[in-house]
């Protein structure tokens, strides 16, 4: 099945964008209300099961978050290290004010750990492109409750995603480069818009990718490593998830001959 046109996913059935740089005024509204909803309430002790939902209770909660930093902290930064104290540290809301988060694995069966309770060690990475650098806040689980331990900043060289960052950043920026890094076919697999109970399967050309092409950040994104990193593997899978609207980007890419290729885009 050859799909010509469908709008692709750079906006949904009100017309509104689905991922940018900024949220939607209906996303924003809806993102708003959850935050306060959850900065003023107690965190479950059942949230430290899982890094995601501890995490995003610790992006909020203002008084939570200053309870699971392990004051003072350290910054390394090269070989420079500072210690920031209590006092000094200003509340940092991190993905949860743009209304998405952005995640990288290895493949499709790496995507499940974020699932395992079993993870005692996270990484959350802000990954910036103008200054090829990454923060790195280090979380580790001690006596059943996550810490935020160290903060590091690094070169996107020394990355294990470095190679795949290098062509992230093209690839979102030059539309000609994307649409040149297009596998042969590319597999599509997204919502029956006359359908709203099933999924559509088709393949995307390069003659119809711009339909489908979605709207990628291109300044900053997120990533979290769960458990310790691995060495950068030949495939990829880049994710997009909306926290108040519950919209999801898949995006499959192989390495083949040295160079990156997206074979399959999930929406």
């Amino acid at each position: 099945m050859l799909l010509a046109s469908c709008g692709g996913n750079k906006t949904n059935n009100t017309g509104e964008t689905l991922f940018s740089d900024t949220t939607t005024v209906n996303d924003a509204d809806s993102l708003v209300s959850l935050v306060e909803e959850l900065k003023n309430t107690p965190m479950p002790k059942a949230a430290d099961e899982l890094f995601d939902d501890f995490f995003f209770n610790f992006a909020v909660n203002k008084n939570l978050q200053m309870e699971r930093i392990a004051f003072p902290i350290p910054s390394k930064n090269g070989e420079k290290i500072v210690k920031i104290s209590k006092n000094e540290w200003k509340m940092d809301y991190f993905f949860t004010r743009q209304g998405y988060y952005t995640l990288l694995f290895d493949n499709e069966r790496e995507m499940e750990v974020v699932k395992d309770t079993a993870i005692n060690h996270a990484v959350v990475e802000k990954i910036y492109f103008n200054t090829k650098s990454i923060i790195q806040y280090v979380f580790n689980r001690q006596g059943g409750a996550w810490m935020m331990t160290a903060i590091h900043t690094v070169p996107i060289s020394t990355s294990s995603n470095a190679s795949f960052l290098e062509f992230y950043q093209r690839f979102a920026t030059d539309v000609e480069f994307q649409t040149e890094s297009l596998g042969k076919t590319v597999e599509f697999v997204g919502p029956d818009p006359d359908d709203d109970f099933n999924m559509m399967e088709g393949i995307i050309t390069r003659d119809t990718w711009e339909a489908f092409a979605p709207q990628l950040p291109v300044r900053m994104i997120y990533n979290i490593i769960y458990g310790q990193p691995r060495k950068e593997s030949t495939t990829k899978m880049f994710v997009l998830r909306g926290i108040a609207n519950g919209l999801e980007l898949e995006m499959k890419f192989r390495k083949v001959h040295g160079n990156w290729q997206l074979i399959k885009l999930t929406t």
